[in-house]
């Protein structure tokens, strides 16, 4: 029983630290362009929803990476 709540708890970790790491990326690449550009950040409907399925789909194919039928 011990042993299951271990690769829980090791997976969470290693999940939290990627997405934080992968959201500070992406805000970091966000104030660059900012900064080189001089524009305002704005985002579209449209644009929001390209991202979200892009989401979507990364996080799809990361649950069934190493699963076999």
């Amino acid at each position: 029983m011990e042993s299951e709540k271990r690769w829980k708890t090791i997976v969470l970790v290693i999940g939290g630290v990627a997405g934080l790491v992968t959201g500070l990326a992406a805000a970091a690449l966000i104030i660059k362009k900012r900064e080189s550009t001089g524009a305002d950040y704005k985002l579209n409907s449209g644009e929001g929803f390209k991202i979200g399925m892009g989401v979507v789909g990364l996080l799809r194919q990361i649950a069934e990476t190493g699963f076999k039928k």
